[in-house]
């Protein structure tokens, strides 16, 4: 590890600036474009394959091994995906807007995906096993900090600039558009900040001299090879993509479900109230469960703690399933399952990640290997998202709900059962 940057100085703002680009695009942009007029069926569909650059970035990052400096990469894709965010809040005033917008977050996303592998690869590089689980709680925080970020403050001034610009006598599609161009534009101006702080905080992240070059192509296949040959990858391959198989379905429809009037089955809350309850109650409660995990897996070791992270992290979905079948009003009900949810998702989410660095990453390309990892994890997320508008739309909320609680089954029974190897690092 670096002896000239402590790992506090870059872990919380990297994985801060890491999140914010996924979350903005994965969940902000739903509400942004449901407060636009888009069709929920529509905007869960394209919202969920701009994401594909998450899935595919396997492809690439054998190239990212041969660069001279990660550091280099993870700054350059910050600033990137800020100016991306800026024209997005300009597109937004296009006649076209919905489909030019799609085409810059694309982009945008091709920038974060990109960043991530990078920004893994110097995590696991500077950081010895012990400190990557010492330090994997301020990980799993600050990249959902993010989360908590975009779609509690930045939804919640949405509210309050839609609520401003209506009382001085604008339509509510004025309002939104207005609220938003400025909201995109604050995303790019802090993604911008952050890209020019790690100019000097992150460590170098430099390619070891002497390390042998091959061809693009040989490196790729060798990559790929290598992986698919580790022992029990098939099992890996299917505890990640079960892990987040309920969160997948979920993550689009929550903030439609939230926002949806209540004659449709929803809980009629405004984009002010959403923001509220996740930026206070929701942040809170998730960066408590993050750091948790993170000494609690240090303390009892991943592979016994795993049975109790999956649960943790996926029975909080019930939350929703009851909120559709009560459809509750008072705020204490909704903020108390809000904050059961994310203390699940930050405390659960940061196993799966360690289960990736130290199970299915270690070897002679462990960023490339920890990128085909997070890549299948977002594959599972992106396909069912893709279609859980679709399933939504035909089943309503309370069945959606339920349904999605049969799919975590699966993850149950395999975390009582998945094999772990020794890692000699």
């Amino acid at each position: 590890m670096s002896v000239n940057k402590s790992p506090l100085k870059w872990v919380p703002s990297a994985y801060f600036a890491m999140g914010l680009p996924f979350v903005i695009l994965n969940m902000v942009c739903v509400l942004m474009f449901k407060g636009l007029g888009i069709a929920d069926s529509q905007i869960a569909l394209w919202t969920s394959i701009i994401m594909f650059p998450w899935t595919l970035k396997f492809l690439w990052s054998p190239l990212l091994e041969l660069l001279p400096s990660k550091r280099m990469i993870v700054v350059a894709t910050q600033i990137i995906s800020g100016a991306g965010f800026a024209c997005v809040a300009l597109a937004l005033h296009l006649p076209s807007f919905f489909a030019v917008c799609i085409g810059l977050l694309a982009v945008v996303a091709f920038s974060g995906a990109t960043h991530d592998i990078a920004l893994d690869g110097l995590y696991m590089a500077e950081l010895s096993e012990q400190d990557q689980a010492k330090y994997i709680g301020w990980q799993g925080a600050f990249y959902n900090i993010a989360k908590l970020v975009a779609t509690g403050l930045l939804v919640y001034l949405a509210g309050v600039l839609i609520d401003a610009r209506e009382a001085a006598g604008a339509t509510a599609g004025e309002a939104a558009l207005h609220a938003w161009t400025i909201i995109m534009g604050a995303a790019a101006v802090l993604l911008v900040i952050l890209g020019l702080y790690h100019r000097f905080s992150l460590p170098a992240g430099l390619k070891a001299e002497g390390a042998e070059k091959k061809p693009a192509g040989e490196e790729l296949k060798a990559v790929i090879g290598d992986f698919f040959t580790k022992k029990h990858i098939w099992l890996y391959i299917a505890f990640i993509i079960l892990y987040r198989l309920g969160e997948g379905f979920v993550m689009k429809i929550v903030p439609l479900f939230l926002k949806a009037d209540t004659a449709a089955g929803g809980l009629g809350l405004s984009e002010q109230q959403i923001g509220l309850y996740y930026g206070t109650f929701g942040a809170a409660a998730f960066v408590l469960g993050s750091l948790l995990a993170g000494y609690y897996i240090s303390h009892r070791g991943l592979k016994k703690a795993l049975f109790s992270l999956v649960c943790i992290f996926n029975l909080p979905f019930l939350v929703y399933a009851w909120f559709a079948w009560a459809q509750p009003s008072s705020a204490l009900l909704i903020g108390s399952g809000i904050v059961l949810e994310y203390f699940g998702y930050g405390f659960g989410f940061v196993g799966l990640t360690l289960f990736m660095m130290q199970q299915v990453a270690p070897g002679k390309h462990q960023m490339a290997h920890y990128a085909f990892a997070s890549a299948i994890m977002n594959l599972s997320v992106m396909v069912t998202g893709a279609v859980s508008g679709f399933l939504s739309d035909a089943l309503g909320y309370k069945m959606f709900f339920i349904v999605v609680m049969f799919a975590t089954i699966p993850i149950f029974i395999l975390s009582r059962v998945i094999p772990f190897k020794e890692n000699k690092n």
